[in-house]
């Protein structure tokens, strides 16, 4: 089985195409970040994502799933070209599953209006619909017999441009512990997948006006499951990090299109293993790193 996890594309969007109603509030000062240089870090994203689409056809890509941050403001016309950038990266073998990011759900109208249930209905059904608990969420997916997918989201909107937290629901993280004792996942390697990073690459926590407010509680539930990975976005950088407590392995995707910072991740999972490999832009391509280049190359045993 392979898996590539890739996050926060931020499709561009030109400033032009916002409707004068939707700049109130924190999308005006979004929209100032874009013009004075955040967007020019992201301006060949499309470009980008076909070559990612053009990586997983030659890489026998069995899944892919994505860690949100499809857009910059949350709007409609943003959502549509991410759709239409992404759409080559969803006909996977196993198909294409996502989490909305912070970007996403970047102010109230955007969950209001329900965009990304919307634009990306077709990759929220779920294989175990009883837990679905809080919208689509968590979500699942049994992959062949030995591989489970669980989404949840910790997208929010928040109203002060100085905010950009993320929180999973009490009840989302309470049904990851039934999860857990489902007979289903008995045998399964599971992949539990967010947008926000409960932990940075150092092992610590992030700001709480940055970062997942609950995080502990988020590592606690997924402490639950004996044979667990987390997959995170948010964060602009590829990394890995364990967890103290419990030895489980959380990768973030980092960006795959941020400019000098594009990255990605790469699990093949057989007879008992998961080896993750970290992608990477080499300017024409994406290519994965050598081990014996750098040593970005993780392997772990499935059962700890």
């Amino acid at each position: 089985m392979r898996i590539l996890h890739y996050s926060d594309p931020h499709i561009p969007t030109p400033l032009c195409r916002v409707p004068l109603t939707k700049w109130l509030g924190k999308r005006a000062i979004g929209g100032v970040n874009l013009f004075l240089g955040r967007s020019r870090l992201f301006v060949n994203a499309p470009e980008k994502l076909a070559a990612l689409a053009r990586f997983k056809n030659e890489n026998q890509i069995d899944l892919v799933v994505c860690t949100g941050d499809y857009t910059a403001l949350g709007l409609n016309h943003e959502y549509q070209e991410a759709v239409l950038s992404v759409k080559p990266l969803m006909d996977a073998l196993q198909g294409y599953i996502n989490v909305p990011g912070n970007h996403d759900y970047y102010v109230a109208d955007t969950l209001n209006e329900k965009r990304f249930y919307t634009y990306f209905a077709d990759t929220l059904s779920s294989d175990m619909p009883e837990y679905q608990v809080d919208g689509p969420w968590p979500l699942v997916k049994l992959i062949g017999d030995k591989v489970a997918v669980v989404a949840v989201n910790s997208a929010r909107p928040n109203s002060l441009p100085w905010v950009s937290s993320g929180r999973i629901s009490d009840i989302q993280l309470e049904t990851l512990a039934h999860l857990s004792n489902d007979v289903r996942f008995i045998n399964r390697f599971v992949l539990i997948m967010t947008h926000y990073a409960p932990l940075l690459a150092d092992g610590s926590f992030d700001s709480r006006l940055h970062g997942l407010t609950n995080a502990q509680h988020f590592l606690d539930s997924c402490a639950q499951f004996q044979q667990a990975i987390i997959l995170c976005g948010h964060v602009h950088k590829c990394y890995h990090t364990k967890v103290p407590e419990t030895g489980q392995t959380i990768f973030c995707a980092g960006s795959a299109t941020m400019q000098n910072k594009e990255g990605f991740w790469l699990f093949d999972i057989d007879h008992g293993r998961v080896r993750a490999t970290q992608g990477r832009w080499n300017g024409i391509e994406y290519r994965l790193v050598m081990k014996s280049t750098e040593n970005l190359t993780y392997d772990t045993d499935c059962h700890r």
